[in-house]
């Protein structure tokens, strides 16, 4: 690879997010251990969201919570769907307080990137021992 096709390369962030993106994400997983390292596993889900949204605001984090989301099925509005957090309008995170994430929370999570034309969120349990176990980070493609 020549010096161009570095310079290039560096600035094709392929089928990923984007910089900006990650980022953001980056300083958020940075929030949300701050909140499991403080409160711990084992609360409910609600507890976390809202400890989470006063640790984003602490670090000037822009955020929305509880976001509605029209579904629309063949251009008709047949639903709404509930984001946990949307942070700079770029980076959805679903939260969850539970035994164990299963494929159908993927889904979930999954299905809102589409439903917002996002590319990256967050799936993320707090009911684990170390939450860099409890997070995944998902991609719409």
């Amino acid at each position: 690879m020549n010096r161009q096709d570095a310079k290039g390369a560096k600035k094709n962030w392929g089928d990923g997010p984007g910089r900006e993106v990650d980022r953001l994400a980056y300083a958020v997983i940075g929030g949300l251990i701050e909140v499991h390292r403080f409160l711990g596993p084992g609360l409910l889900e609600s507890v976390y969201e809202e400890a989470l949204c006063v640790e984003l605001g602490l670090r000037r984090i822009s955020f929305a919570r509880q976001v509605a989301l029209s579904v629309e099925y063949k251009q008709h509005r047949v639903g709404e769907a509930r984001l946990d957090v949307l942070v700079g309008e770029k980076l959805i995170l679903e939260l969850k307080a539970v035994d164990s994430l299963a494929p159908v929370h993927v889904a979930q999570l999954l299905s809102y990137l589409k439903i917002a034309r996002l590319r990256l969120g967050l799936l993320v349990n707090f009911n684990v021992p170390e939450l860099r176990t409890g997070i995944r980070r998902l991609i719409n493609t």
